[in-house]
């Protein structure tokens, strides 16, 4: 919808705007960052009612901790115990294997349809930005349900206590299979977890620890493991180093949560979390002044994430009218932002993850244990004409069967586009060709 058409939209209600009212440029490039790189009109009008503090708040608002569509039903079922694997012949293992991996698309196919329903997209960006900070990865977690409850962990504390947050992450069953967790034991301790705490979820690589403060937190975090007969933590005392250990400075009897106490200890903590939040929402390069006056807020609140993401939403430098359209979308912004604005409710979520994959975000499954590195990464030689590809099916509707958001022989630019077009349609083009010449502009891969 043109910003005249909006304008229209809203003239029976322009009295009753509050001074100071989001402009729609604004409110369209609040709802674009922290959904799906892109908002519907009803949306955009609906925050235009607001001055641009309350917009805000009403955004963070939404922010749901429950799935707003039913997962499958197999997500409670729990693994064979190691007892019963050993009972099986070898051709059942071969059955069991098979039958474990056919649920992995349809735990996919899930989160898709999720994407597409929720009643707030910040949610689920949320959720997908803390699976590629705390990431696992399906094919070796393997278990499709534990994979689940990692997704509903980063859904209930998306907006909610970072330290929290940390905690339940550290002890789920997906990253104590998929760092080696529940293999970490006194006298021969694994250090994958104790590395990736400290280098990916916490300090930042190389920040503040050193290859020591590695070995003892590993020392520390043994004994940790999974309840087979609950897939819940556990804690074998027998299996943990009870001794002294040394770590970033001090020296105790250390346990796993003693570590991640004094993790938490560390100023550096609030900065890297506010840094990666900024790069997600904000800008590539974070500005030091803000992001050292909004760790500290961040720490001195105990971690808590929603004002955190109020003054980051609320910067100069989110704000800024030059901001819009400097970030690239991600495969999952581009094929689930794009269906949510025109609208399909015909497609089949096999479809939004086929494409998802093949442009380089295959959810649930990133690529190691640093996730997608976004930004450019997301646009290569490979991936531009695979998104070439999807825009001109959606375009063209056909075997995806898209329907035509309203006033869908309107013009759409300055819904659809964060910036000017590179190639502006012509004014006389049918509304099926203006659409498909606004989604094949460059300009549309950015939000």
């Amino acid at each position: 919808m043109s910003k005249t058409r909006v304008v229209s939209f809203l003239a029976a209600l322009i009295f009753a705007l509050p001074a100071g009212a989001v402009p729609f440029e604004e409110a369209r490039h609040l709802l674009a960052r922290t959904g799906f790189g892109i908002a519907r009109a009803a949306e955009v009008a609906a925050l235009q009612q607001l001055d641009y503090e309350a917009a805000v708040d009403r955004v963070l608002g939404g922010v749901r901790t429950q799935p707003a569509t039913s997962p499958p039903p197999w997500i409670d079922e729990l693994p064979p115990t190691s007892k019963e694997m050993k009972a099986m012949t070898a051709a059942q293992r071969v059955e069991f294997n098979k039958a474990t991996r056919t649920r992995w698309q349809p735990l996919k196919q899930w989160w898709a349809g999720e994407m597409l329903a929720t009643p707030s997209p910040l949610t689920e960006h949320l959720v997908v930005f803390w699976h590629n900070h705390f990431v696992s990865e399906v094919k070796k977690v393997k278990w499709a349900g534990y994979m689940y409850g990692q997704n509903a962990l980063f859904r209930h504390h998306a907006l909610g206590n970072f330290a929290t947050l940390l905690r339940g992450m550290a002890k789920g069953p997906a990253m104590l299979i998929y760092l080696d967790g529940r293999t970490n034991r006194k006298g021969r301790p694994n250090e994958n977890f104790a590395r990736e705490i400290m280098e990916l979820f916490t300090l930042g690589e190389g920040r503040g620890y050193s290859e020591d403060d590695i070995v003892e937190a590993a020392r520390a975090f043994t004994g940790w493991s999974i309840n087979p007969a609950k897939g819940t933590f556990v804690f074998d005392p027998k299996r943990h180093d009870d001794g002294t250990k040394s770590f970033l400075g001090r020296q105790g009897r250390f346990s796993g949560d003693d570590v991640i106490d004094i993790l938490l200890e560390e100023p550096r903590v609030a900065e890297f979390i506010t840094e990666k939040l900024w790069r997600e929402f904000v800008s590539a390069e974070p500005e030091p002044g803000q992001v050292s006056r909004l760790a500290a807020a961040f720490r001195n609140s105990g971690y808590e994430l929603r004002p955190l993401m109020k003054g980051l939403l609320t910067t100069p430098q989110f704000r800024a009218a030059d901001n819009p359209g400097t970030m690239i979308k991600s495969p999952v912004d581009l094929v689930v932002g794009t269906l949510r604005v025109l609208g399909n409710p015909g497609l089949e979520p096999r479809n939004v993850t086929s494409f998802q994959r093949r442009l380089g975000q295959d959810l649930f499954q990133p690529p190691n244990v640093k996730g997608w590195p976004g930004g450019e990464a997301w646009v290569t030689t490979n991936t531009l004409p695979l998104r070439h590809q999807f825009l001109n099916r959606v375009a063209r509707g056909g075997t995806m069967n898209v329907a035509m958001p309203d006033g869908g022989d309107e013009d759409l630019m300055e819904l659809l586009l964060a910036v000017a077009p590179v190639t502006p349609p012509e004014e006389t083009a049918r509304s099926r060709q203006r659409l498909a010449l606004l989604l094949l502009d460059p300009s549309f891969q950015l939000k």
